[in-house]
C-alpha cells in the first residue's frame, strides 16, 4: 500500500462489527469492477501466498459468488457470498459464509452481513466495508483467525492489480 492511502480497520465489540475503510489509487468504476467481476476477483481476493478461483458467480440481487482460496500446497478454503442488494458503483450488500466445495454453508464458522460502499475521493476511490456478526464470539473468532492481517494483505494485492489495470 502506498503510505499516503487511507487504511482503517475498526473493531466495534459493542455492535459486533468490523469496519474496513480503504483508499485506492484508481477511479471508483475500476475499483467496483474489481470487487464485482470474477475474472478480476480471482486476481486479488486472497492474502498472500493464497490464490483465488471462482467456481460460479452471478453478481445480481439473489445471486452468489462461490469461490475457493487456495494455499500453494493446494489446500482449499471455500466461501459463499450471497448478494442481497446491489446499487451499481455505489454499494452492495451480501451474506458471507464459509462453505464446502458444493456451496453448503459451514455452520460451525461465523457468517456475516457485508455492506460494501464505494465513494469518489478526488481521483481515487474509497471502499468502506462494514461486516456485522451475530455475536461477539463470532467477531472474536474471525479476529483470532487473522482477519486484520488477511485484509491488509488482500487489499495490497488489489493495489498491485489496480496499478496494472490503470495503465
Amino acid at each position: 500500500m502506498k503510505p499516503n492511502l487511507q487504511f482503517d480497520f475498526i473493531v466495534d465489540k459493542q455492535n459486533n462489527t468490523l469496519t474496513v475503510k480503504r483508499e485506492f489509487a484508481a477511479n471508483r468504476q475500476l475499483v467496483w469492477d474489481c470487487y464485482t467481476k470474477s475474472e478480476l476477483l480471482d486476481q486479488w481476493f486472497a492474502p498472500k501466498p493464497l490464490s483465488t478461483k471462482t467456481k460460479s458467480m452471478d453478481f445480481s440481487k439473489g445471486g452468489h459468488w462461490h469461490y475457493a482460496m487456495m494455499e500453494p500446497n493446494c489446500t482449499e478454503y471455500w466461501g459463499l457470498t450471497e448478494y442481497t442488494e446491489i446499487h451499481p458503483i455505489d454499494y452492495y450488500k451480501a451474506l458471507d459464509a464459509f462453505s464446502d466445495p458444493d456451496g453448503n454453508i459451514n455452520t460451525e464458522l461465523p457468517r456475516a452481513k457485508w455492506n460494501v460502499s464505494f465513494q469518489d475521493f478526488g481521483e481515487n476511490a474509497i471502499v468502506e466495508t462494514i461486516v456485522t456478526y451475530k455475536s461477539l464470539s463470532d467477531l472474536e473468532t474471525v479476529i483470532n483467525m487473522g482477519m486484520e492481517e488477511g485484509m491488509l494483505s488482500t487489499l495490497e494485492r488489489l493495489d498491485d492489480l489496480l496499478a496494472t489495470l490503470a495503465k
